[in-house]
């Protein structure tokens, strides 16, 4: 390898504000595919409660100074400052015993998945500093007492403990939706490849984009550090259960209720569906994705099959067809040309590995593959952490105790044999909680039953079939949008899915009141909060524009001629608007009655300004609902207020929601929604 001479670099944590090296040498980290010293790594001597206090004191108020669009827009541009630097990251990735090919997912999809955050949050959620969650609840009859669900951030700090599999994925996928929440966080990757995860902190530090504090670093033993979290830090840990389990049980976390999230062991099942039988797509597909989850990161993925439950008629097929797949594995040096497969993380965990091979021995049989000998393509087989793949079969799968409890974290798989849709779902359901399964089928009603029987077991679950073959990220695949967690032996947390992950990091409370203080307290207009009409509002920009600015328009007869008219230009002749008889014997109606789209319409020429002017697009409405029937001869009027104003924080433009009440002459109302139109900042716009 290209890096074989290079002197080992003394791995530094950054921490209050600067890089700190322990004291000492600090202990050596090897090269997982030559053998040699790559680094040095120590944390002994450093304040980590210090750190702590730092990031509360001062990460936190300026993360929560930025609103929510600010904070996303700062991840951009450091992902976008990344992707230019990331060849620098390939070359330090060797060094894991990971190839190119294995690295892309761990730095173009760490980057790709902060990136994404970034833009669910500028789409999904307000430019602002609390988050209003759900409707707001009516408390009392009158209105005057109501009630709203927010999120804020929480006030502490986020301490990411992540494992050596992915260090810069791992850091990217969690501290992407913390600090988005406007959470500090303290990253602590697994000493094995620390290395890696410091060079990629190091360059995003240097961009100068991320606020004093926001961001701290631990290359090391993270010694006392959850001796000293409080009940507004949150805690995640991605790793063994067994040490998930002793940190969970932190007399600090246990005290103060800290939140913990954790992502553990995971003997994670793949199903051939009963009617993929040898030939079919599925069944290739089946087989080429067991083998390349076993080979990829030399199998040191939380999410790679390690059981393959197939139709026992198609046993043998399988094992012969999987076999000669991985015999073309071509392992070797991670950057040599050809090579396949590289090393596992280091000489122990591949001893590791192979103890664990023996331990399910006990209930299987290796079918393919010498875990104690390895034939390369290159390297040195005596000083690289390298091992063959290695496929089992379960004697009896269902007694098979050690296969489905044992995890054997490199590139080893057991086939298993089951003989019905049940006996399939029951031998998954043994792995007692996984973050992901998948099932290869082409028939409708196998996934169903077999899909509803592993959902409560675990985190995702993939179907793959001839339909998505050209699409499918595949089994192993976490994804940036979807949950990535699972229950029981998994860990039972969840990360990333989306702004389900931003909202982790986040307080939820129930604010009661009056109209008018929710209001103020969400800067979103409330019913019955006070509102002023001093001119049409679509007259004014975001710059004069303010929450509970209205307009009530005059009013429209809705005629018969108007129904009829809709209905054949729309083509919707509904018996309900048509035919008097049939209305009539509807349960819901007296008569015939408008359409409902043509209420919606009539609202929108009430309450439009039809003059070029500051409103530049409606871009849809939320929430619609017809509430009372409109008879020929009802009148219609709006009332539209304006509910909240989401400028664009790059742009010239902003969201703002109206809330849209049409009633009729008795004042009922007929129909409720928001209308949804994006408005210039200054009007008229600078040419």
């Amino acid at each position: 390898m290209k890096d074989t001479a290079v002197k080992p670099r003394r791995l530094q944590s950054y921490l209050e504000g600067a890089w700190r090296a322990g004291t000492g040498e600090g202990r050596p980290v090897y090269n997982a595919a030559t053998g040699q010293i790559h680094a040095l790594i120590g944390t002994e001597g450093l304040d980590f409660k210090a750190a702590l206090e730092w990031g509360r004191r001062v990460g936190g108020p300026a993360l929560r100074k930025q609103t929510i669009h600010e904070r996303a827009l700062m991840l951009k541009a450091i992902g976008l400052k990344l992707m230019e630097m990331k060849e620098e990251f390939y070359l330090e990735n060797f060094a894991t015993g990971a190839t190119r090919k294995d690295g892309w997912i761990d730095i173009d999809g760490g980057i790709g998945t902060m990136l994404t955050f970034s833009s669910k949050a500028r789409l999904e959620l307000p430019n602002a500093k609390l988050i209003t969650e759900g409707p707001v609840e009516r408390l009392s009859r009158d209105g005057s007492f109501v009630a709203q669900h927010v999120l804020s951030p929480m006030e502490g700090v986020a301490v990411h403990i992540n494992a050596f599999n992915f260090p810069i994925w791992g850091m990217l996928e969690k501290i992407a939706p913390s600090l988005i929440a406007g959470m500090p966080c303290i990253v602590k990757p697994a000493s094995q490849t620390a290395y890696l995860t410091e060079l990629v902190v190091r360059r995003m530090l240097e961009t100068g984009l991320l606020p004093e504090g926001a961001l701290q670093l631990v290359t090391g033993s993270a010694g006392d550090l959850l001796d000293h979290v409080s009940e507004q830090d949150v805690v995640t840990f991605t790793g063994s259960a067994g040490t998930g389990r002793m940190l969970k049980a932190t007399p600090a976390i246990v005290q103060n209720s800290v939140r913990f999230t954790m992502e553990a062991d995971s003997l994670n099942a793949s199903v051939l569906g009963a009617d993929a039988e040898p030939g079919t797509p599925e069944f290739d597909l089946f087989v080429k994705e067991v083998a390349r989850e076993m080979t990829v990161k030399a199998g040191q993925k939380c999410t790679a099959i390690r059981r393959a439950i197939v139709p026992s008629r198609f046993e043998d097929a399988v094992i012969e067809a999987l076999s000669a797949r991985l015999a073309k594995t071509a392992i070797g040096l991670p950057d040599g040309e050809g090579v396949q497969m590289g090393a596992l993380v280091s000489r122990k965990d591949r001893d590791g590995v192979r103890e664990k091979i023996r331990e399910i021995a006990a209930d299987c049989e290796i079918v393919s593959g010498d875990p104690e000998n390895v034939t390369l393509v290159s390297g040195d087989a005596g000083q690289g952490a390298f091992m063959t793949p290695v496929l089992m079969r379960a004697r009896d799968p269902m007694s098979a105790d050690a296969a489905h409890g044992i995890e054997a974290f490199g590139p080893v798989a057991t086939v298993m044999g089951y003989q019905d849709a049940d006996e399939a779902v029951a031998l998954a359901r043994k792995g007692r909680g996984s973050l992901v399964s998948s099932l290869f089928t082409n028939d409708r009603d196998i996934a169903r039953d077999v899909v509803t029987g592993l959902a409560p077991y675990h985190g995702r679950v993939l179907i793959g079939n001839r339909g998505s073959a050209k699409t499918s990220t595949g089994h192993g695949s976490p994804l940036a949008p979807l949950v990535h967690g699972g229950p029981g032996r998994a860990g039972g947390g969840e990360e990333m899915g989306g702004i389900r992950g931003v909202k982790h990091f986040m307080q939820r409370t129930a604010i009661q009141g009056t109209p008018e203080m929710l209001s103020a307290v969400t800067g979103q207009w409330v019913d019955g909060a006070p509102a002023q009409s001093d001119g049409h509002p679509f007259r004014k920009s975001l710059a004069e524009l303010r929450i509970g600015d209205q307009v009530l328009t005059k009013s429209r007869e809705v005629t018969q001629e108007d129904v009829e008219h809709f209905a054949h230009f729309t083509g919707d002749t509904f018996y309900a608007h048509m035919n008097s008889d049939a209305a009539k014997a509807n349960p819901f109606f007296e008569d015939r009655v408008a359409h409902g789209y043509l209420i919606a319409s009539f609202a929108a020429g009430l309450f439009v300004d039809p003059e070029p002017g500051p409103v530049l697009a409606n871009y849809g409405v939320d929430n619609l609902r017809f509430l009372t029937p409109v008879y020929f001869g009802d009148s219609l009027q709006v009332r539209l207020t304006c509910k909240e104003i989401n400028p664009r924080a790059n742009g010239e433009y902003g969201e703002v929601r109206w809330d849209c009440r049409v009633s009729n002459q008795k004042d009922e109302v007929v129909a409720q929604y928001d209308v949804l139109t994006l408005v210039a900042k200054t009007w008229p716009q600078a040419a």
